[in-house]
């Protein structure tokens, strides 16, 4: 079995590092999140013609209410533990807020008459 099709059967946990410090200040500079998303970039399930640069699935960038974000998919955990050590090493060296995610899926387009 893949990591892709082993992952896909069970669900998906993510949480988001936000760009607030515990104390509510925000984080600086203001392209962290795209800093840190961009560090995390080679960490993609397919490689040959998407191998050019492009952020991971499983930390991406994210504006949440008005407060930049880091979303982190845990199934980094289990793919590449040093890479997931990282990103909540970044969070706790930097005091910022760690919240579980509940993300929903995309509406579906309004169905049109004919």
């Amino acid at each position: 079995m893949t990591d892709t099709a082993k992952h896909a059967s069970k669900p998906i946990r993510e949480f988001f590092i936000q760009g607030l410090t515990s104390d509510g200040k925000q984080f600086r500079p203001s392209d962290w999140a795209e800093r840190l998303c961009g560090a995390m970039s080679c960490f993609r399930p397919e490689g040959g013609r998407n191998a050019h640069l492009q952020y991971s699935p499983y930390v991406r960038p994210i504006l949440l209410n008005g407060v930049r974000s880091v979303v982190v998919n845990e199934a980094l955990r289990e793919i590449e533990p040093l890479a997931f050590h990282f990103v909540m090493s970044f969070a706790k060296d930097n005091d910022l807020q760690i919240v579980d995610a509940c993300l929903l899926p995309d509406p579906a387009p309004p169905a049109t008459s004919a």
